[in-house]
């Protein structure tokens, strides 16, 4: 078949169209971006997610360089115009570029997003302990709280001499147009040595995740504790009656929140082999309690062992647990385990799939987010690598990508992030 001159120039038309939308004749479009951390050579992988098929296309310069050595977590500011990284330090001293602009010690670094998801970075900032693990905004974007495992007064001791290793909130105000970040002081308490107001929040023994439910936030402490503070519309968190909240985990390895629902995962005690478990709490009223719900812990889903992260789907209407090995000696494998989530009561249950749920992923998953469209789920993976399912959204159900689920991030990935349009 012949086109005309006129045909020749609309298909052109046609086809610089759809490649400026990001379509492809094989896909739908890109539906928005993932960026993956890995502590190898201090990278971000960054991907455009193909709306059709799920698949992972890397954008143009990936990866790109974390900016400071050992990078642990990863926030998008709302609205996806800045991401921000915390770098735990003490890991690789160089980047595969050479170029670590916020050097080796722990600290946040700020990226600009632009068009497919390029990052470009921005500037450096500091907590104000040391070894920050975890970040989080509120819900206006307009607070970033950074958790460090020790915080500036704390004195860490040994199994010998144990000391008072306790951690911190250092919390940020956020520029909208520049997604520069300001300390916010503490003005409930002062230093009791200079007169002047503490520049972070102290937290309980070496905190390792946090999460904002409302007006209230939680850190997740290593001693199985749980640190309760109210937060303000100033991005100000004052301490609540319950200073700490038990949480009867054995090994408690995160906190989420869902809804007006905190879960938190426990692996079980260390070298058994156990599924674990799910422990579910609501909010309280008032001081920022957590109240068991009816039915106590969920167990997991065997043979899946060792979850260490879960995510509650944006129907919440599904619950998922990322699992990095399994009692099953003879097939060893990560997994992910799935539950539906009663309304009600967010009473947990498996999903009846045999023999698919727990669902295999990479080895070693550390983090789990949902697509912007609500479709995929994905996990980062130790191995370097990522995991893409299909979710059933009737059933929550879990498959594989139709075109292959396993892509290639960057080394030691740790957590991942996504992102939709760019506003």
């Amino acid at each position: 078949m012949k086109l005309s001159r006129i045909g020749r120039v609309s298909m052109a038309l046609v086809v610089s169209v759809a490649m400026g939308l990001g379509m492809t004749a094989c896909g739908g479009g890109t539906i928005g971006f993932m960026w993956v951390l890995g502590t190898q050579y201090n990278q971000i992988a960054a991907f455009k997610i193909d709306d059709f098929s799920g698949n992972l296309t890397q954008v143009p310069h990936s990866p790109f360089t974390s900016g400071g050595s050992n990078p642990v977590a990863i926030v998008v500011k709302p609205g996806g115009r800045f991401v921000y990284v915390v770098n735990k330090g003490g890991g690789a001293t160089t980047s595969a570029s050479g170029d670590l602009p916020c050097g080796t010690t722990g600290g946040i670094t700020e990226f600009s997003v632009g068009g497919q998801g390029v990052l470009t970075f921005q500037q450096c900032f500091q907590s104000q302990g040391s070894t920050p693990v975890w970040a989080a905004h509120d819900s206006t974007g307009n607070f970033l709280y950074v958790l460090d495992q020790v915080a500036p007064t704390a004195v860490c001791g040994t199994a010998a001499t144990p000391g008072s290793c306790f951690g911190d909130i250092t919390v940020f105000s956020v520029d909208p147009n520049t997604g520069r970040l300001t300390l916010v002081l503490n003005q409930q308490i002062k230093d009791p040595v200079t007169q002047l107001q503490l520049t972070y929040f102290p937290v309980g023994n070496t905190p390792t995740m946090l999460t904002l439910a409302s007006s209230c936030l939680f850190t997740l402490n290593s001693d199985q504790t749980v640190s309760p503070y109210a937060s303000g519309a100033t991005g100000q968190l004052t301490l609540t009656t319950n200073s700490t909240i038990n949480t009867g985990a054995t090994h408690a390895t995160s906190i989420i929140t869902g809804g007006s629902s905190v879960y938190i995962t426990d692996s079980g005690a260390p070298n058994t082999n156990s599924p674990g478990q799910i422990l579910p709490f609501t909010v309280g009223a008032t001081a920022c309690s957590l109240n068991t719900l009816t039915g106590g812990p969920t167990a997991n889903i065997s043979p899946a062992s060792n979850p260490v992260y879960s995510l509650l789907d944006s129907s919440s209407k599904y619950f998922y647990v990322a699992n990095q090995s399994t009692t099953n000696t003879t097939n060893p494998n990560s997994s992910i385990t799935a539950f539906t989530l009663t309304p009600t009561t967010s009473v947990l249950q498996a999903i009846p799939d045999p023999p698919l749920n727990p669902y295999p992923v990479g080895a070693a998953p550390v983090c789990m987010v949902e697509d912007p469209s609500n479709q995929y789920l994905y996990t980062s993976n130790g191995d370097g690598t990522v995991t893409g399912k299909v979710l059933d959204r009737n059933t929550g159900k879990l498959s594989d990508l139709t075109r292959g689920s396993t892509f290639t991030a960057v080394g030691q990935a740790t957590c991942l992030a996504v992102s939709g349009n760019i506003d």
